[in-house]
């Protein structure tokens, strides 16, 4: 495999993630994108709102290609996970339009640089890294909230699936889920007692 084979790969996968994460907003209204649904706060559009800050960081700040910050939740004294909430001002289409934007800048890094560019991250013990690393680990992070993603979004109204022609899940209907989870259900109160 070639370093651009390679690189052609990683990105494939980065950009699943990323479409991955805007198809779980789709048909949703703006309650339901920023509900918090876990006891962490987690939602939908405040994981957009995060994974753009990521990408804006990791390959912006990292490789010489900063960009000036999108607001005051990517300053180093916002408020505590100010990046995980799309505040009442920050509208859907907003946040969305920057995730796209943060893409660009990074996806300009991406192409220009080969695998083994130098990079810093100054909050890492070991700060030196490469593009290859930082391309691994950003679609590690987005894959993870994707993941996330899956889960809110199934709280929200039910609807699974890894991609809309996709729902990567065995066949069955509502009942079929019921019972299946029941019998989970059943199992782990017996393994519990």
């Amino acid at each position: 495999m070639t370093p651009n084979d390679a690189k052609a790969d990683l990105r494939r996968y980065l950009q699943a993630a990323r479409d991955a994460m805007l198809w779980k907003l789709d048909g949703l209204g703006e309650r339901d994108v920023r509900r918090p649904l876990t006891p962490t706060g987690t939602n939908l559009l405040g994981l957009v709102k995060h994974l753009a800050g990521v990408e804006l960081g990791y390959f912006g700040a990292t490789f010489g290609r900063p960009v000036e910050p999108p607001g005051d939740w990517f300053a180093t004294d916002a408020e505590p996970n100010a990046d995980m909430f799309a505040t009442a001002d920050e509208s859907r289409e907003h946040v969305i339009g920057l995730y796209h934007s943060a893409w660009a800048h990074a996806d300009v890094t991406i192409e220009t640089l080969p695998l083994d560019a130098p990079g810093h991250v100054p909050l890492w013990p070991r700060g030196e890294v490469t593009l290859h690393r930082i391309l691994v680990h950003v679609i590690a992070e987005t894959h993870r909230h994707a993941g996330h993603a899956d889960i809110v979004r199934e709280l929200v109204d039910g609807a699974v699936g890894l991609r809309l022609d996709n729902a990567n899940l065995p066949p069955g209907d509502a009942a079929w889920w019921g019972e299946h989870r029941d019998h989970l259900e059943r199992i782990a109160r017996e393994a519990g007692t």
